[in-house]
């Protein structure tokens, strides 16, 4: 988004500008074929080469002493594997969602942290129809899950904590379908989407003010767009973590949620 703003930006002669433009939402459309091929689908497309690529020739010569790219490999598996699979579902049922959190995990990453990635520059997940399909696999994925262990009058009793009173229990019941079905998917997305959306644009607001100041004319403006651009330059560092953690948490929830659905009591 920075990158396509930018031209236009640094063209507009300072006689002729009408103020700045900060970066909106709709800046994040980015076609680049006709209306039906975006800058997000292409990028999604390169994740999936990168993250195969990545996975092909780390695991090229497996070895009982693991190289240098078997380890790193072998350290993030074993982070979702045991950090993040095991301890959200448990010990029992762990090993059967941890290959679909392991994946969610590098897509997530990789394409949150093409926001931060010079001649990319563009988060993918800032657009919310790149997230709803990973949620839907989230969502399909649990209450498969559940429904398949308790079966599915099995799976809706279940929501309902046993020894409430009676007159409680559709109340309770109630609450919790809007939570299984409604609350959770809802904000596994926004929390994604709203992240990448908003902490893209606010790093397009300095690196775009700079910018805009720096070529004004004013000597005061072109000074302070010193300032701007530093500030945008730590922004882009606290990005990178936030990238990081959104991708953590992402999974961390939907690992919560394959374990509710399949723990005796929920």
């Amino acid at each position: 988004m920075i990158v396509t703003a930018w031209p236009a930006l640094s063209s507009l002669p300072a006689s002729e500008d009408k103020g700045f433009v900060p970066p909106s939402p709709d800046d994040f459309y980015v076609p680049l074929i006709g209306d039906w091929f975006t800058r997000p689908m292409l990028l999604a497309l390169l994740s999936l080469v990168l993250i195969v690529g990545w996975l092909l020739w780390a695991t090229s010569r497996v070895s009982v002493v693991p190289t240098k790219r078997q380890w790193f490999l072998e350290n993030v598996y074993d982070f979702i594997r045991n950090g993040v699979s095991r301890d959200m579902i448990g010990s029992h049922d762990f090993k059967r969602f941890t290959p679909v959190l392991f994946a969610l995990f590098l897509y997530i990453l990789v394409n949150n942290w093409f926001g931060s990635t010079p001649f990319t520059n563009f988060p993918t997940m800032s657009r919310i129809g790149m997230v709803l399909p990973l949620v839907a696999i989230v969502y399909l994925g649990y209450h498969y899950a559940g429904i398949k262990k308790h079966g599915l009058g099995g799976y809706f009793s279940s929501m309902v904590p046993k020894g409430i009173p009676v007159v409680l229990a559709p109340v309770i019941l109630l609450l919790e379908l809007m939570t299984f079905f409604i609350t959770r998917p809802l904000t596994l997305t926004l929390r994604l989407f709203g992240n990448m959306l908003a902490g893209h644009i606010l790093m397009g607001v300095f690196i775009l003010g700079g910018a805009y100041m720096l070529l004004s004319g004013n000597p005061g403006l072109m000074a302070a767009s010193l300032g701007a651009f530093g500030l945008g330059f730590l922004m882009q560092l606290l990005e990178l973590l936030i990238q990081a953690i959104q991708a953590y948490v992402f999974v961390m929830l939907a690992a919560s949620y394959f374990g509710a659905a399949v723990a005796d009591e929920h």
